[in-house]
């Protein structure tokens, strides 16, 4: 009789353990973070960065553009420090919207 006794206090002890670790309502470590509207915390940030990407690449496309034009006004071969500073900023703007796809 002893033993059915502490068997049992073990049992309910270890139910007790299991239903405190996962209580009902909250939500399980294995789904995504939500946000409090219910969507996906992932998707927005995806949305986030497809749209900043879209807006970082509007912009290279301006640079490019502007440093076609600056090459073809020149003739000589000498290259101003202003179209040297807009390639550094092709390059960086370009990076930004590589790491910003590698991320997921």
């Amino acid at each position: 009789m002893r033993k059915c006794q502490i068997f049992l206090s073990v049992l309910l002890l270890l139910v007790c353990l299991l239903a405190a670790q996962n209580p009902p309502g909250r939500p399980e470590r294995d789904q995504p973070p939500r946000l409090p509207d219910g969507r996906l915390q992932s998707e927005e940030i995806l949305k986030a960065d497809h749209k900043a990407s879209l807006k970082d690449a509007g912009e290279l496309l301006r640079l490019a553009e502007e440093l076609k034009i600056e090459l073809e006004k020149n003739d000589r071969h000498i290259l101003s420090v202003q179209l040297i500073k807009k390639t550094e900023d092709i390059e960086k703007l370009a990076k930004k919207i590589r790491s910003r796809m590698k991320r997921f």
